[in-house]
């Protein structure tokens, strides 16, 4: 594997995201942010792309969060900026928010691919997405609580949504780690699977996605997000104006033309 500490592969109408810092437990380096921010740019403004699948490299973490050596004492003034990439995360502090997804939309549904221990920003980063695939022998958890940090990537928002209150609460504050299946008994993932079998069950589901109208994927996807915690009369209208605009698609016109004549639909996105 190349030396690039967070790489972005094509194949076919999927993005695969590689966290690439195997022998750091892909932790988050400033080089990693910036670089994984501009893979998430790119799978936004790529039309060709339909899903993204995020992984860490190694069999041993899919993240383990920002680099305690390098990232925080960059960030709290600890350590003062020594390349260009330390520059460009002081230069620009929406680079973090949009690395871990915390502010930026993909608008594609992205896939975790929890290939080891996902902790602090590596379980923020995992909340950003919208479906979550685990290693049986993986660990998840938020242990920022543990070095008198603020879990500042989205989990005391993101996390009492996704699983039951009681149970986000007490991973926040004691900043214990959760096996894959209890994440999966909680509703955070979507399965469990073998170690050697992650990548695998993530292109099975995301080529399943990749197959479906994608303007009518990406528009159920943002009515599904935007709609999230809306007073039902509110989210009803809203779903109304996501799904008007599809109906008017040429992919519309495609998937009941092919079902009637018995073929695969051929969608082109428009």
């Amino acid at each position: 594997m190349t030396m690039e500490p967070a790489l972005l592969e094509k194949k076919g109408h999927i993005a695969l995201i590689t966290l690439n810092r195997p022998e750091a437990r892909n932790s988050f380096s400033p080089e990693m942010l910036v670089r994984l921010a501009g893979h998430w740019e790119e799978v936004r403004d790529d039309a060709n792309i339909r899903v993204a699948i995020v992984t860490g490299a190694g069999d041993k973490a899919f993240c383990s969060g920002a680099d305690l050596g390098q990232l925080i004492p960059l960030i709290n003034g600890a350590r003062k900026p020594q390349n260009e990439w330390d520059q460009k995360i002081l230069a620009d502090p929406n680079i973090l928010a949009k690395g871990l997804l915390r502010t930026f939309d993909v608008t594609k549904p992205v896939i975790a691919a929890i290939n080891g221990f996902a902790v602090a920003g590596g379980m923020e980063l995992a909340q950003g997405t919208d479906m979550r695939i685990a290693a049986d022998t993986a660990k998840l958890g938020v242990q920022e609580v543990k070095w008198a940090i603020f879990p500042g990537g989205g989990s005391t928002v993101r996390l009492p949504r996704q699983i039951p209150y009681a149970r986000a609460m007490e991973l926040l504050l004691t900043g214990d780690l959760i096996s894959a299946q209890e994440a999966y008994d909680l509703g955070f993932l979507n399965r469990v699977v073998p170690q050697n079998q992650v990548l695998d069950a993530a292109f099975e589901l995301a080529e399943k996605i990749a197959a479906n109208g994608p303007i009518a994927v990406q528009a159920i996807r943002k009515s599904a997000r935007e709609c999230l915690g809306r007073p039902e009369s509110e989210a009803m209208g809203m779903e109304s104006r996501f799904a008007a605009p599809v109906f008017k698609t040429e992919d519309a016109r495609e998937g009941p033309k092919a079902f009637m004549e018995k073929r695969r639909p051929n969608y082109k996105g428009r």
